[in-house]
C-alpha cells in the first residue's frame, strides 16, 4: 500500500493543474484577474503535488 503513495500526490497534483488551468482560462476570457489569480495559485499546489509524489515514489 506505501508504494502508491506518491502515484496519489501524482493524481492530486494533475487534478490541481486542471482545475488550476481552468480557472485561469476562465478569468483569462472574463476579465477576472481574481479566478486568474486561484488558478495560477492551483497550478501551482499541483506542481508541488507532483513534486511531492516523485519524492515518495523515490523513496520506495
Amino acid at each position: 500500500m506505501a508504494d502508491k503513495k506518491g502515484w496519489s500526490e501524482k493524481v492530486k497534483g494533475a487534478v490541481s493543474k486542471v482545475k488550476g488551468e481552468t480557472k485561469d482560462q476562465v478569468g483569462n476570457a472574463a476579465d477576472d484577474p481574481k479566478m486568474q489569480k486561484e488558478g495560477k495559485k492551483d497550478k501551482v499546489k499541483g506542481d508541488f503535488q507532483d513534486q511531492a509524489g516523485d519524492a515518495k515514489n523515490k523513496n520506495n
